[in-house]
C-alpha cells in the first residue's frame, strides 16, 4: 500500500475516533436531565457540550444540517464553523435525537454526528420529509416513495422470502400517518410506532437484531440527511421527499440550492462520496445502550461507521470525572 494511502487511512480511522468523542460528550451532558421533564435543558446540555467537543477536532467544518439559523443560537446553526483547522468537512449535527424521550426517560434517544467532504451532504432545510428506507442485501429499488403502501410492502416481502404479516414497518406515532397505518395494517404487516427519534428508526431497518423490516413516514429533514449518512455506511436504501407548507418554505430552499420541490432524492443525493457517522446512546434503546452514571463516572456505548471501508465498531468508554473536564 503506497504511505500516502496508508497515512490518509490512519487519518481517517483517528477522525472517526474524535467523532466519537463529541458524542459522547454531548450524551453525557444530556444525561443528566433524563427524566426531569425538561427538553429544551436537555437539548441546550447537548449543544454546548458537542460544540465544546468539535473545538478540538482537526477539520475545517461547517455545520449544513444543524438546529436553526445563526439568530437561533445557542443552538449549533446552519453554516456555524467548528473544528480546530484542517481539511474542509460538512458537518451534520443532531446533539439529542430524542428531546422528549430524555426528558420523559424513555427509550432510544442518542446523540449524533455525520461528516462528509465539504458539498457532499444534501442542505436540507428545517421542514418535514418523506421518508422510506429499508436495509442493506436487497435489489435495489425495492420500494419507492412513488409506489402506493401495499405495493412496498408485497415488494419487500417478497425479496426477503417473507410474508407481508411477517414484516415490521417502523414509524413516528403522530396523528399525520393515521391513514398511512390504516393502509399497512389493511395489507397485513405489523407496525413499530416511536414516539420519537427517527434516525434511531431509520437504522433499525438495517439491523437484523432489531425485527424492524422498513421505516416509512414523515420526520424532520435533517435527520433525513443523517439517516442517510448512516445507512451510506452500515448498508440499506432510502429516498426522502421535502414537504413544502408554503412559498415561503420553497423560497428558502432555492436560498440553499434546492430548485425542483417535488424531487425525490436518493441515498446517495442526500450522502455522497466517503461519509463518516457516530452516535452515542443517551437513554437506551435496540442499538446503543444510555449513559449508566458509575461511581464518580459513566459508562457510554457508541457505534461509528465508514463508508469507504463499511467498517462498523460499537465502543464502551469508561469516563472518569476526577480525570476529564465534563459537564454532567
Amino acid at each position: 500500500m503506497p504511505e500516502s494511502r496508508r497515512l490518509g487511512e490512519v487519518s481517517d480511522r483517528n477522525l472517526a475516533l474524535e467523532l466519537v468523542r463529541v458524542t459522547e460528550a454531548a450524551a453525557i451532558a444530556a444525561a443528566r436531565w433524563i427524566g426531569r421533564g425538561k427538553k429544551n435543558d436537555a437539548d441546550g446540555a447537548a449543544v454546548e457540550a458537542m460544540r465544546k467537543a468539535f473545538d478540538t477536532v482537526a477539520i475545517d467544518g461547517t455545520v449544513v444540517i444543524g438546529e436553526g439559523e445563526m439568530d437561533e443560537a445557542p443552538m449549533l446553526y446552519i453554516g456555524e464553523k467548528v473544528g480546530c483547522g484542517g481539511p474542509a468537512m460538512d458537518i451534520a449535527v443532531d446533539p439529542l435525537e430524542g428531546t422528549s424521550i430524555t426528558a420523559k426517560g424513555g427509550a432510544n434517544s442518542i446523540a449524533t454526528v455525520a461528516l462528509a467532504e465539504r458539498g457532499n451532504f444534501l442542505h436540507a432545510p428545517d421542514i418535514y420529509m418523506e421518508k422510506i428506507a429499508v436495509g442493506g442485501g436487497l435489489p435495489e429499488g425495492v420500494v419507492s416513495l412513488d409506489a402506493p403502501v401495499k405495493e412496498n410492502l408485497r415488494n419487500l416481502a417478497l425479496a426477503k422470502g417473507l410474508e407481508v404479516e411477517e414484516l415490521m414497518v417502523c414509524m413516528l406515532d403522530r396523528d399525520r400517518h393515521a391513514e398511512m397505518i390504516a393502509k399497512i395494517r389493511e395489507a397485513g404487516a405489523r407496525i413499530m410506532l416511536i414516539g420519537d427519534g427517527d434516525v434511531a428508526g431509520v437504522i433499525a431497518a438495517s439491523q437484523p437484531n432489531t425485527g424492524v423490516d422498513m421505516y416509512l413516514g414523515s420526520g424532520g429533514a435533517p435527520e433525513g440527511v443523517l439517516s442517510a449518512a448512516a445507512l451510506r455506511c452500515i448498508g440499506g436504501q432510502m429516498q426522502g421527499k421535502l414537504l413544502f407548507e408554503d412559498d415561503a418554505q420553497i423560497e428558502r430552499a432555492r436560498t440553499m440550492g434546492i430548485t425542483d420541490p417535488n424531487r425525490i432524492y436518493s441515498i446517495e443525493e442526500m450522502a455522497k462520496g466517503d461519509v463518516m457517522f457516530a452516535a452515542t446512546g443517551v437513554t437506551s434503546g435496540p442499538m446503543l445502550n444510555g449513559v449508566r452514571r458509575v461511581g464518580h463516572g459513566a459508562v457510554t456505548h457508541s457505534i461509528v461507521m465508514r463508508s469507504k471501508s463499511g467498517t462498523v465498531r460499537y465502543i464502551e468508554a469508561h469516563h472518569n470525572f476526577a480525570k476529564k473536564n465534563l459537564d454532567a
